[in-house]
């Protein structure tokens, strides 16, 4: 094993929303080659990033995990959106609608139980999404990109701890622990 893991935890999309979205990533990686577009295989949306963590403190980080009850909820995704310059934006995404306080909720379990395990906090307010796109290069313009297609809501029934591999192209998620949630 590493000195350390760079790990975070997330919700997955169903393999269907994964198929759904392949076909519109392809096209909008086609017209707006100055973003990285993410694999339709890793699209999740992330409840808290812990970074490079050691052995140790990612073995508390699991065990606290663990010890997060929560419900099963439905979600749905929302309509596409940007972080950054508006023309110019650093990460294009789609937003969380149904479930989005569900998810705000999850979120801060998970939270608290990484705090609980020794991590630092987390800096930055959650914003539930799920990352299409980052910016290659600054001062990228991205054109006009087609509507995402329509997916159906879904019943969120875990979360998953991911180790986070970087190097040798895109990042791979490696699932260490799932927990499921309740009824």
């Amino acid at each position: 094993m590493a000195a350390t893991v760079r790990s975070f935890v997330a919700l997955d999309l169903p393999d269907v929303h994964r198929r759904a979205l392949a076909a519109h990533l392809d096209e909008c990686a086609r017209l707006a080659p100055g973003y990285r577009w993410v694999r339709a295989d890793a699209l999740h949306v992330t409840l808290r990033f812990l970074g490079h963590l050691e052995a140790p403190t990612l073995e508390r980080v699991q065990r606290e995990l663990d010890r997060v009850r929560a419900t099963r909820f439905r979600l749905a995704l929302d309509g596409r959106g940007t972080f950054g310059s508006g023309s110019m934006p650093s990460v294009i995404w789609l937003g969380i609608g149904e479930g989005l306080e569900a998810c705000r909720a999850l979120a801060g379990a998970v939270e608290a139980a990484c705090q609980a395990a020794g991590t630092e906090p987390d800096e930055r307010t959650f914003r539930a999404h799920v990352t299409l796109a980052r910016q290659r290069t600054e001062r990228t313009r991205v054109p006009e990109l087609p509507e995402p297609p329509s997916l159906t809501p879904w019943t969120v029934e875990d979360f998953v701890l991911y180790e986070s591999r970087l190097g040798g192209g895109p990042a791979r998620y490696v699932p260490l622990a799932h927990y499921p949630l309740g009824d």
